[in-house]
């Protein structure tokens, strides 16, 4: 993608043209104020590239393993910041790739995977460290349960996003009496950090028996939203974050990983069972065509 010909970018120009709709709480609270301010003089100054960025934030998340695998409280303090600056850098290459028009197929393949392998590698050397202090082995197949848990966040996210691509494309089909429709160019990597997305447009809602049954919950997601705030308040972010980042600076590293994985796989049952209510939604939908 050819890069836009601008110079003295402003925060503005950042916040409107790189913020997410919606964005995980974490994100918008504790990582966005800092990325975007950094983003300014990056795209003015540098010619850093979105890659570049990426693959720094990579070798940020490897200086955090490092600390972690030394498994002293002040070690895990900064194998914790570390963290967090890789994260914050993970989220600086997509508004420099938004911001001048240079991302691309491979940036988004490259962002995604260096991702997986930062958590498969911060999670072994978070729970080596503490299995080499304590001599407990259990920490060792704790590693093995975060990696199995994160891959098993966002797998299910890029089906259940297909999921309900194929179940919209039906109803307008069955609607309209056309052809198949042919998909846009899909954003993978944007649309599995938004798994929460709603199963609704201004022609197909699919959401319908959910709404009915939780009425209580629209005030909150509209209060959420206003907030930029995506309902799905516990997704794999906040999942790493509790691990990688609480878990180290309070020394409750089990604890957070048991409560991180109850709150994640608490969000992804509700998720399964409101993708249930909208194949109900979709039948009706169908049957009465």
């Amino acid at each position: 993608m050819v890069e836009k010909k601008r110079e003295n970018y402003t925060l503005n120009d950042v916040r409107e043209q790189t913020y997410k709709r919606r964005d995980a709480w974490w994100t918008v609270w504790l990582v966005d104020p800092v990325a975007a301010r950094l983003v300014v003089p990056l795209a003015n100054h540098t010619r850093i590239t979105p890659n570049q960025i990426s693959v720094l934030a990579f070798l940020f998340g490897l200086f955090a393993a490092g600390f972690f695998l030394q498994g002293d409280p002040m070690s895990l303090a900064w194998g914790a910041l570390f963290f967090h600056l890789s994260f914050v850098l993970d989220c600086m290459d997509g508004k420099i790739a938004r911001l001048k028009g240079t991302g691309s197929v491979f940036g988004m393949w490259l962002d995604y995977m260096l991702d997986r392998f930062r958590v498969v590698i911060c999670s072994v050397a978070l729970m080596s460290g503490q299995w080499l202090a304590t001599e407990q082995t259990s920490y060792l197949f704790l590693a093995l349960f975060i990696i199995f848990l994160d891959s098993l966040r966002y797998m299910d996210a890029l089906q259940l996003y297909k999921l309900r691509r194929e179940m919209k494309k039906r109803v307008r089909r069955g609607r309209m009496k056309e052809e198949p429709i042919i998909e846009e160019e899909e954003n993978i990597q944007g649309e599995m950090a938004a798994s929460a997305e709603e199963i609704s447009s201004p022609s197909v809602d699919l959401n319908q028996t959910f709404k009915r049954r939780f009425q209580w919950y629209l005030n909150i997601r509209d209060w959420l939203e206003q907030h930029r705030i995506r309902p799905h308040l516990f997704s794999g972010i906040e999942f790493q974050m509790f691990i990688f980042i609480i878990g180290p600076l309070t020394g409750l590293i089990l604890e957070m990983v048991v409560v991180s994985a109850v709150l994640l796989l608490t969000f992804e049952l509700a998720i399964i069972y409101k993708l249930w209510l909208s194949t109900k939604d979709m039948d009706r939908e169908l049957t009465v065509e």
